[in-house]
């Protein structure tokens, strides 16, 4: 009966983290706090980092927390329960990595989402509280340094994996943190052709407005006024 339980079960629990992954923080809080769409500045991004730019600290804070949290939660409940129903860990780093999908590609906000980096280590924090721990020291250090939040990403998911298989063991969890590791460098591919450029915006540099420019209004206001200008009665001359 367990053996034919146990694939439903796994099912569920990667499908039930795919839908807490796809719950779009950035876009959340910023309603409820009456911001702006984080998809609508700066990067386009809907991460804590964007967030960040719209200049209140408070709405990206909490963006951060439960981005985080929503990778770590559905790890911890499958470690914690999950063996008395045949769960174990490799069920748990797929829960994970469903977590981490549908932070990217959010079905409740048609598949765009954020690039992934708080539930990341929100997942790697559930798996393994220190490699969890190490690799945010790494992105600390990095951000710290050179304040590029994404080549601090950039780093982390590079030194995930590498610390994972040197210090920890090679286990059922590794496939699934070397997938997210570059899953993650693949979304920040657009911040790598920046960082190259020399056009990568620093950390807790505030999004400057778009300038909205009506030219298809003004351009019709123009015609509106020529059309008129044509139409006045010439007085004959004396």
């Amino acid at each position: 009966m367990q053996s034919v339980l146990f694939p439903l079960l796994a099912a569920l629990a990667v499908l039930a983290g795919y839908l807490i992954g796809s719950l779009s923080f950035a876009v959340i809080v910023s309603r409820l706090m009456g911001l702006s769409d984080p998809r609508s500045y700066g990067s386009g991004n809907p991460g804590a980092t964007n967030v960040l730019r719209s200049g209140n600290k408070a709405a990206a804070i909490l963006t951060l927390v439960f981005d985080a949290l929503k990778g770590y939660v559905p790890v911890l409940l499958v470690l914690k329960f999950g063996p008395a129903y045949g769960l174990e860990e490799g069920t748990a780093a797929l829960v994970g990595l469903a977590a981490f999908v549908g932070h990217l590609w959010p079905v409740f906000f048609k598949f765009i989402g954020g690039k992934g980096v708080a539930t990341a280590a929100g997942v790697l924090l559930a798996i393994n509280p220190w490699l969890g721990l190490s690799v945010l020291g790494v992105w600390i250090v990095m951000a710290v340094v050179f304040r590029y939040s994404s080549l601090a990403s950039l780093a982390a998911a590079v030194a995930a994996p590498l610390l994972q298989m040197l210090i920890w063991d090679v286990g059922p969890e590794l496939p699934a943190i070397a997938l997210m590791s570059l899953l993650l460098i693949w979304r920040h591919a657009p911040n790598i052709k920046k960082l190259m450029a020399g056009t990568e915006s620093k950390l807790g540099q505030k999004s400057a407005p778009v300038p909205h420019v009506p030219v298809a209004k003004s351009h019709r206001h123009e015609q509106s006024r020529a059309h008129k200008s044509s139409h006045k009665p010439k007085h004959p001359s004396k």
